[in-house]
């Protein structure tokens, strides 16, 4: 039997992928397609697989689906940049507005764990303040959640990540100390450092989602550098290596290369199940909720590509804000030149950092806020990106690869408004699957373009400060993708409720960056995973009511520890 994971599925036959041995396997509860599951969940990333593991050990039925390949990392990840785009969503999409965005590699992933199993790690609690931004700051939208709720639950992700960082941290209220002690800083760290000191702010080590130490079966970072193209040692906690064995233990079930196409609505109003490929032909799995869990643009395609006679426009969308207010993050950059080396790619990409732009309001003409951090590019991401941002190419290009172990950058993550008319909808090109491909609409407002330049000068003083040369900006790059199916306190102006349960199909939820209202100047995994958690427990808190329709027997399946999962 063939064991190539792009081509033919793992998760099959009663058993799973062991993440943590080459060649092994887990047992797996499966699910007949007949049987009504619980919870029927599409993507398995920082939404989706983190909602499987919770449900599933609170006693629910789930049957996880993810379009992509189910890897072991240890046998299946090369130290190759061109190897590891396998890990991302290149579909085809289609992209317009007054800045289309790039996507891919910087925002979309494709495999068991979605977009952690190629995210940078950082692993940021938001602002308190930007749970109420509409109230307290006077823009965006008000979140339906409160800031002290959310910290139990950052809590609890970082302690279930083992999240390594400093041991105080300077920004926001008192939080624990983070559970594993903070990475080393590498050259580049130490010049983020030493500027932002020049500058009179703060700076600290960047709580990490990679480990500082052992953890049973999964090593310490060996600062290879190849985080972000997928780490082949499992220092990265991604969704992958955590939440979905602790899933599988608990008694769910990974569906990999199934793509759902469709969410079944019965006459009722309610949804009924899914319509997904796997394996050469179409399938339907029965459930009594579904979760659409599949980020901020497959999300929306799913939910208007299940558009019904009673529900024309797509599920979930009588405020008609599904796939409106998508928000990027801007992600420019300052890059220079050190006379002594500096080989930035030696660690994790962004061992430093300083939130000082995101706490501060004073000395600001826009709202919001962003943080920047050190930068490790590889090899072929830098000359790609001095190819795409300087124009670079042949000769010139060889030259200027010559300094890369003298380059030294910051850059951020920045805070970007929402706007209606940033939006995914369907074009009228078909995919492999004959479903319509989405169309990303995408331009900077006002305000985004104010905080870029804002930070652009502010990092061209803090590389300025540490003597760098040949100084340049990279001014046209985003990351990190959100909104589309805002949550909020109104139906008439919001997709899901605070619950992240749609206001119109009661048996349908939303879980993942999609329901973001605002989203900040701090990269969002850590807030997507703390929803996520809230959002079992509501779930679990609602059917002890009655108040949903489960099933009461727990799924029967011998369980495997995950000495990994554990403290």
């Amino acid at each position: 039997m063939s064991d190539d994971p792009l081509h033919m599925p793992r998760a099959c036959d009663g058993r799973a992928p062991d993440v943590f041995r080459p060649g092994g396997w887990v047992p797996m509860r499966q699910y007949r397609e007949s049987e009504p599951v619980d919870f029927a969940i599409v993507g398995t990333g920082a939404g989706g697989g983190t909602l499987a593991c919770k449900l599933a050990e609170h006693g629910f039925s789930v049957v996880a689906f993810d379009a992509g390949p189910y890897f072991r990392p240890l046998e299946d990840f090369a130290s190759d940049e061109s190897e590891q785009t396998k890990l991302y969503w290149t579909d085809d999409r289609i992209v317009d507005g007054d800045n289309p965005l790039q996507l891919g590699s910087n925002n979309s992933g494709k495999a068991v764990g979605g977009s952690t199993v190629h995210f940078a790690m950082v692993s940021l609690r938001f602002r308190p303040e930007w749970f109420k931004s509409r109230s307290v700051l006077g823009y965006g939208a008000d979140w339906p959640l409160d800031w002290r709720e959310m910290w139990d639950y950052y809590a609890e992700v970082e302690q279930a990540l083992k999240i390594a960082g400093p041991v105080t941290y300077p920004w926001g209220p008192r939080r624990p100390r983070y559970p594993y002690r903070a990475h080393p800083l590498n050259g580049a760290a130490r010049a983020l450092a030493k500027g932002c000191e020049a500058l009179g702010i703060k700076w600290t080590e960047t709580p990490l989602a990679t480990l500082s130490a052992p953890r049973g079966l999964a090593h310490p970072c060996v600062y290879r550098g190849f985080c972000v193209t997928g780490c082949s040692t499992n220092a990265k906690q991604s969704a992958l290596v955590t939440w979905i064995p602790r899933a599988i233990a608990a008694g769910a079930e990974i569906r990999d290369l199934a793509m759902v196409g469709r969410v079944e609505v019965e006459p009722s109003g309610l949804v009924s199940g899914v319509h997904y490929h796997r394996d050469g032909s179409w399938r339907f799995q029965r459930a009594r909720n579904v979760v659409v869990a599949g980020y901020a643009i497959e999300t929306p395609r799913l939910l208007l590509n299940s558009a019904t006679a009673r529900f024309p426009d797509g599920l979930a969308n009588s405020s008609g804000l599904v796939g409106k207010n998508l928000m990027a993050q801007s992600n420019q950059a300052v890059w220079g030149r050190l006379e002594q080396e500096v080989r930035s790619y030696k660690g994790p990409p962004s061992l430093a950092i300083t939130e000082h732009w995101n706490y501060e309001d004073k000395g600001k003409d826009f709202f919001g806020g962003y943080s920047y951090m050190s930068q490790g590019p590889l090899p072929q991401l830098w000359a790609n990106t001095l190819f795409s941002a300087r124009g670079l190419w042949g000769e010139s290009l060889v030259e200027a690869m010559k300094d890369y172990n003298h380059v030294v950058g910051l850059k951020i993550v920045g805070e970007m408004l929402p706007q209606e008319s940033n939006r995914v909808t369907l074009s009228d090109e078909v995919d492999q699957y004959g479903l319509r491909i989405p169309r990303i609409t995408y331009s900077w407002c006002d305000n985004d373009k104010r905080l870029i330049d804002h930070s652009l000068k502010f990092m061209r003083r803090a590389l300025e400060a540490v003597d760098a040369s040949d100084i340049w900006i990279q001014d046209d790059d985003t990351c990190h993708l959100n909104g589309t199916a805002r949550m909020g306190s109104d139906a008439r102006s919001s997709v899901v409720d605070a619950d992240c349960r749609s206001w119109d199909i009661p048996n349908l939820w939303i879980c993942d960056g999609s329901v973001f209202p605002t989203v900040g100047g701090a990269n969002p995994s850590l807030t997507i995973q703390a929803i996520a958690c809230r959002t079992a427990d509501r779930i679990r808190a609602l059917a002890s009511r009655g108040e949903l329709e489960a099933g009461s027997s727990r799924p029967s399946i011998q369980r495997r520890s995950i000495e990994v999962q554990r403290s």
